[in-house]
């Protein structure tokens, strides 16, 4: 007997959704492993972020885990930078991904049936009471690391991807649309977990679905694939969030990830929905819907990203890495950092135009294309003070990922970017010019002023 057939045949008016919302979330908060990922989530970051930024060794590795020494406002974004890699996906598949597998492993569906006596509101109150938990998951990690970043190190401006410096409150409303933005491909995940809960039963294969996505999705991120195809993965906007801390903000990737994300949400749950609504649930040894998850779960998924690919490829203008960008890239984050280091060795003030920064790169020494990823590109800047008849340069050493996102590696003069701290008159202090992040927007931006 089918779920359709078991309402039809019920005569007692069904619960209301509220009613089996609240005994849902109760379930899942009884549970001692979701009860211990909600401490871990609401302690851990922030315990994390304080005693990381107390350390003299930083995770310079990671984006803004150079600067968590510098501002508390750094901490929370490196923690954003591993939760959409490990965290975030292994939380949605604890939760979504078996908020429907453990009715069967329990044997329990044929009493819910007749307690609620309406399959489509047992399956809205499940989906709300994961969505609601892993809601309480995120907002631990955000609160958690902002609040142990801002205790250890304290309410300093934040340097951008640019090298601008942002000001605490201009940082603060960054790091909330960066978290807020995350929401979209962890939903997505939650759809996904949803989906694999419902059509593959008690099998454990389902708790895999989600973190399996996001390792395809962080191997393609790797990968040197045409800007649409990153573009179309739903978990794009992990990575375009970068966008958000640049001035002007590339904001047309963020944009594109989150409305890509939102679209498999909805289909996921749909197709949850409609595997939930076809399936026996008089059958005890119910393993999973066999072809029909096959045909009615993957297929349209993999559809869907075949059409996003298509509708993105035409729909949104992309060169991808070229040289002139990652040269005006550079160019723009050295002027800005060069003033800071002006300011912290108590220099006369310059400003952006007075520098005239400008830089000239090669990839692979001239010999291959100049464009797209790689750790070979040799920059050259060059930038004018006033007064001063003879122009500065600078070497750096730059590996730009396939995401856009470059670390610049100073490699002299030593007076400038060879070493990692620059002495000033209240001591040693980090040289913002030795190595630091940079950002590349993979969009066309030709047409832009």
């Amino acid at each position: 007997m089918t779920a359709t057939a078991i309402r039809e045949t019920t005569t007692a008016p069904a619960v209301p959704v509220s009613r089996v919302y609240r005994f849902e979330l109760r379930k899942l908060l009884s549970q001692w492993r979701v009860r211990l990922l909600l401490l871990a989530c609401w302690i851990a970051p922030g315990l994390f972020v304080a005693g990381v930024s107390q350390q003299s060794t930083l995770p310079s590795d990671t984006l803004f885990g150079r600067w968590m020494h510098a501002t508390g406002w750094a901490g929370p974004l490196v923690i954003l930078g591993f939760a959409g890699t490990w965290a975030l996906p292994l939380l949605t598949s604890v939760v979504a991904g078996d908020v429907f597998a453990a009715e069967d492993r329990l044997g329990t569906w044929r009493h819910l049936l007749v307690a609620v006596r309406s399959p489509r509101r047992i399956f809205a109150a499940k989906a709300l009471a994961s969505l609601t938990v892993v809601l309480l998951l995120v907002a631990g990690l955000a609160v958690s690391g902002t609040v142990g970043g801002l205790t250890a190190v304290g309410d300093q401006p934040l340097v951008g991807l640019d090298g601008h410096l942002l000001a605490p409150g201009d940082a603060a409303a960054r790091v909330l649309l960066a978290w807020t933005a995350a929401l979209a491909p962890t939903l997505a995940l939650a759809a996904i977990g949803l989906l694999g809960s419902v059509a593959l039963g008690r099998s454990p294969t389902g708790l895999l679905l989600p973190p399996l996505l996001a390792l395809a999705m962080s191997v393609a991120q790797m990968l040197p694939l045409p800007v649409a195809v990153r573009l179309a993965l739903p978990g794009n906007a992990y990575v375009t969030w970068n966008g958000l801390f640049t001035g002007p903000a590339q904001l047309a990737p963020l944009l594109v990830g989150i409305a890509v994300s939102l679209v498999w949400t909805a289909l996921a749950t749909m197709l949850a929905h409609l595997l939930f609504l076809r399936r026996d649930f008089t059958n005890l040894a119910y393993d999973g819907a066999g072809r029909r998850a096959f045909t009615a779960g993957l297929l349209p998924l993999a559809g869907l990203l075949a059409l996003s690919v298509a509708v993105i490829a035409v729909a949104v203008p992309a060169d991808g890495i070229r040289q002139a960008k990652v040269q005006r890239s550079l160019a723009t984050a050295f002027a800005h950092l060069y003033r800071m280091q002006t300011g912290q060795l108590h220099r006369p003030a310059v400003t952006e135009d007075q520098l005239r920064a400008s830089a000239a790169c090669t990839k692979s020494d001239g010999q291959a294309a100049q464009e797209g990823p790689g750790n070979d590109w040799r920059c050259v800047v060059t930038w004018h003070l006033p007064g001063t008849a003879v122009a500065g340069t600078a070497i750096y050493q730059l590996d730009v990922g396939s995401d856009g996102r470059y670390v610049a590696d100073g490699d002299g003069p030593k007076e400038v970017n060879g070493y990692f701290l620059v002495r000033t008159e209240t001591g040693d202090a980090p040289n913002p010019l030795w190595q630091f992040d940079g950002n590349v927007d993979l969009l066309d931006t030709t047409s832009k002023g």
